[in-house]
């Protein structure tokens, strides 16, 4: 976070809205609906406009994406949009997501494995078929209803990352109501693109690497092709900022680190597989909030402390930033939840060695079985217990997320 990513006076002063920011992690993202749903109910209840939608701004990255995009489509009808994106999650499966061609009553041995990712690799250039989810999202998604919010006024912008990895640029897609005064911004490997979001703007930005394909998209008039925005996400809030938010409340589900779950695997053990795969894509999804967050509330607070008059001489103002996490280990659910895996994914990562079969094995490898499956565990067994882990962690902090929304606190 540096300076010149806080709000420019001009700008912040058409827009100054809340802004929703909802990070990736596959399967994972499900905890964001649990928080939101929480935060419907407790608005409602509040009883000031319990129908309005509350942010301007949505900004989604990965999963989070799917979910900023549901939401903008649904937020016509105010606080009804996050019940529903509750119940989209409840219902949610992992057929309607991707594909992985292998009959569920082979058994798991290394051969097989290998056979059946080399034939995905070379269909489909990744792991997983991910047409499914292309589907789904053309059912689930009113691209119009967004266009419509846009220019009712009832949003200020969408805006969804995807990384390039033709040019290894991070891109932020915007769109936005027709007089908004953004204007597409150019920084050190990010930039930003003024266009209509599209099913493949989300399937690109939720593409994870080697699982899901690529997905070309059109940016400065040549094809790229494109990645998760999770990848080389370094700076996650800067969109909410560019487009003018006020106060940015940001969804993550990074999870604490589990030493009881850490420690289940014998001293001097090599990791798996899995546990390798799982750490990798912890460190694409989950490493840069953290820091994000401390230095925009660090900067925030520096400029809040300043004499009023100097203050008002900078182009520059404070942003209030609230930051939610799952306060529970995540990868001990999917821990509990491994057999809940289609029995074609489960086999071939067994057949690999990337989840372990014996009880005692899972123990042993915690990480291996648990990390890696977490990312693609689209059941109900898994995402129904993280819409309900949300709702508990936004319900712990009420009075936060009430003052967040206080246009009398400052």
């Amino acid at each position: 976070m540096s300076l010149d990513q806080l709000i420019d006076r001009d700008l912040a002063g058409q827009s100054r809205g809340h802004a929703l920011v909802l990070l990736g992690g596959g399967a994972r993202t499900a905890y964001q609906a649990g928080v939101l749903r929480a935060l419907a109910r407790l608005l409602a209840r509040r009883g000031d406009e319990p129908a309005r939608f509350p942010f301007r701004i949505v900004v989604g990255t990965s999963a989070g994406a799917l979910n900023a995009a549901y939401l903008a489509s649904q937020s016509g009808g105010g606080l009804a949009a996050f019940e529903r994106l509750a119940a989209f999650w409840h219902e949610l499966h992992s057929s309607q997501v991707y594909r992985l061609a292998i009959p569920s009553w082979l058994p798991a041995n290394l051969l097989l494995a290998a056979l059946t990712l080399a034939r995905q690799i070379r269909r489909y250039r990744a792991l997983l078929d991910t047409m499914p989810l292309v589907d789904t999202l053309h059912r689930q998604i009113d691209l119009g209803a967004i266009e419509t919010a846009l220019q009712q006024g009832v949003l200020d912008a969408l805006a969804v990352t995807a990384s390039s990895y033709n040019s290894g640029e991070h891109w932020t897609f915007c769109q936005t109501r027709p007089d908004h005064p953004l204007q597409p911004w150019r920084r050190p490997g990010r930039h930003a693109s003024l266009q209509p979001i599209t099913i493949e703007h989300l399937m690109a930005s939720s593409a994870i690497p080697f699982l899901f394909p690529a997905v070309p998209l059109w940016v400065d008039g040549r094809k790229e092709f494109f990645g998760d925005g999770s990848m080389r996400q370094i700076t996650p809030l800067s969109p909410a900022l560019h487009l003018g938010a006020s106060r940015v409340l940001v969804i993550g589900v990074g999870q604490p680190r589990h030493a009881d779950l850490l420690g289940r695997r014998k001293a001097g053990d090599d990791p798996g597989a899995g546990t390798i795969a799982g750490h990798a894509l912890a460190s694409v999804f989950h490493d840069t909030l953290q820091s994000d967050v401390e230095q925009a509330q660090r900067v925030s607070a520096t400029l809040a402390s300043l004499p009023p008059e100097l203050a008002a001489a900078l182009p520059y103002r404070p942003v209030q930033v609230l930051a939610l996490q799952p306060t529970r280990s995540l990868d001990e659910l999917a821990l509990r939840h491994v057999d809940a895996l289609p029995p074609a994914t489960r086999h071939t990562l067994e057949g690999i060695g990337a989840l372990e079969t014996h009880p005692d094995d899972r123990r042993a490898a915690a990480g291996s079985a648990a990390a890696l499956a977490s990312y693609l565990m689209f059941e109900p067994a898994f995402t129904r217990t993280l819409i309900e882990w949300g709702e508990h962690d936004a319900l712990t902090r009420e009075a936060e997320l009430l003052a967040f929304f206080d246009p009398a606190i400052p």
